[in-house]
């Protein structure tokens, strides 16, 4: 499993460095805005400039990614921007749900050597926290985590 998990976060880091590149360098030609809802959707996202934002996030997880480092991070980054792009072509575009959906498999796959950072993110509470409100941080955390 950990070839295929490196094997996902390679492709995933390539995936967002090359679109996240794209959207400041522009070298793969995009045709015209959809039509309808879709089509406004995007023309406000370029308008506002909301999209340098992603298409910066996008290239920054992509290299940490391929760069094997802060590989949390990028992935927890990468969580929201793969979940958005998935709703969008669900329910407003679906001619790129394939690539969304592999997007998302590859995401999946790219987690799971790393999945114990994301442990705590889903326990229900906290344990009782035995450390004092002054101690150093390390004792807190240690309280918190045994």
């Amino acid at each position: 499993m950990k070839i295929i998990s490196t094997v996902a976060r390679v492709l995933l880091g390539i995936l967002f460095t090359v679109f996240g590149l794209n959207g400041f360098l522009h070298f793969i030609p995009m045709g015209p805005l959809p039509a309808g809802l879709a089509g406004q959707y995007l023309g406000a996202l370029a308008m506002s400039h909301y999209m340098t934002v992603v298409f910066a996030l996008e290239l920054v997880a992509g290299i940490l990614l391929l760069a094997n480092r802060y590989v949390p991070v990028a992935l927890a980054t990468l969580a929201g921007i793969i979940l958005n792009i998935l709703l969008f072509h669900l329910f407003m575009a679906p001619a790129g749900l394939p690539l969304a959906i592999v997007a998302a498999v590859l995401w999946i796959g790219a987690i799971w050597n790393v999945r114990a950072a994301f442990a705590a993110l889903v326990q229900s509470r906290l344990g009782p926290q035995s450390a004092e409100p002054g101690a150093p941080a390390s004792e807190r955390w240690a309280a918190v985590n045994r």
